[in-house]
């Protein structure tokens, strides 16, 4: 059954970059992550109790927790949406969050002492091309600058959580984890709309259709396979994974939305499966 984790991460996590235009259509972008990780937490805090887990856990390792949703509920989710709602074009942005296989290689060494062989570089830079041809580079694309920076600050926060995540000793079960990585995310985008933006959120029945499914899907579902991939596997095996996400994402808007898959498309979703392969198979 562990086996199949990936594969349902890949699926579910995938499926999330189809409803974030929605979300962002209808709602501000930090409103719209505050409310989500609200009922995130909130969700995963009854199924704790439900579960009979010991919610009051110790000071460092609620810490521990809260600053990895930060890092990732916060930085990065708020990073990616916001660069999406002023105009950064979404293949750019996930091209660049797609260079986080090759930072966490490049990183894991010297900071988790995880050795990285040349067949997961081999295999790591076989998906980030297979990556990029079914992204493509929006040559021509107005670029707004903040956008930019956003999208590297998204970057930069999901590799560092990620390698924080490994680093963390605390055994606290998923769920409470997930709590309060969840109460560290809604933290964040909370800050935000108080101090620097004009909340707002329209509830029609696409943003309530496209949110349940982040919550539901990916909150609840990817994130939580996620962060049982990271502590099971090595950080470089378990991000490599991610080099299929952009390939799936488009052959799901060609299936359901009806956009087009080009033959360059299907030769990057070939590539890029056989590097994730490369980068992932057992010895």
């Amino acid at each position: 059954m562990i086996k199949v984790f990936p594969f349902i991460f890949i699926l579910l996590w995938s499926s999330a970059f189809i409803t974030t235009k929605p979300i962002i259509d209808y709602s501000d972008p930090f409103a719209a992550l505050a409310f989500r990780f609200a009922l995130v937490a909130f969700g995963f805090l009854i199924f704790s109790i439900y579960s009979k887990q010991k919610i009051i856990v110790s000071k460092k390792n609620f810490l521990q927790s809260f600053f990895s949703g930060v890092l990732f509920h916060g930085f990065y989710l708020g990073g990616v949406f916001y660069s999406i709602s002023i105009g950064m074009p979404t293949g750019l942005a996930a091209l660049i969050v797609t260079l986080q296989p090759i930072l966490t290689n490049a990183l894991s060494g010297p900071i988790l002492k995880e050795k990285v062989s040349i067949k997961q570089w081999i295999g790591v830079l076989l998906g980030f091309i297979g990556a990029s041809l079914v992204l493509g580079f929006e040559i021509g694309s107005k670029i707004p600058t903040s956008g930019l920076i956003a999208t590297i600050i998204a970057l930069i926060a999901i590799t560092s959580s990620t390698l924080w995540q490994k680093t963390i000793s605390n055994n606290l079960p998923l769920s409470v984890s997930n709590m309060n990585q969840a109460l560290g995310g809604f933290s964040f985008h909370l800050l935000i709309i108080i101090f620097f933006v004009d909340p707002y959120i329209e509830f029609s029945k696409t943003f309530i259709f496209a949110m349940s499914h982040q919550i539901f899907l990916v909150s609840f579902g990817a994130f939580t396979i996620l962060m049982f991939l990271i502590k099971k596997n090595s950080a470089s095996k378990t991000v490599s994974i991610f080099f299929l996400i952009p390939p799936t994402s488009a052959f799901m808007a060609w299936l359901f939305l009806n956009e087009k898959l080009s033959n360059l498309d299907l030769l990057g979703f070939f590539i890029a499966t056989i590097g994730v392969y490369i980068a992932t198979r057992d010895k």
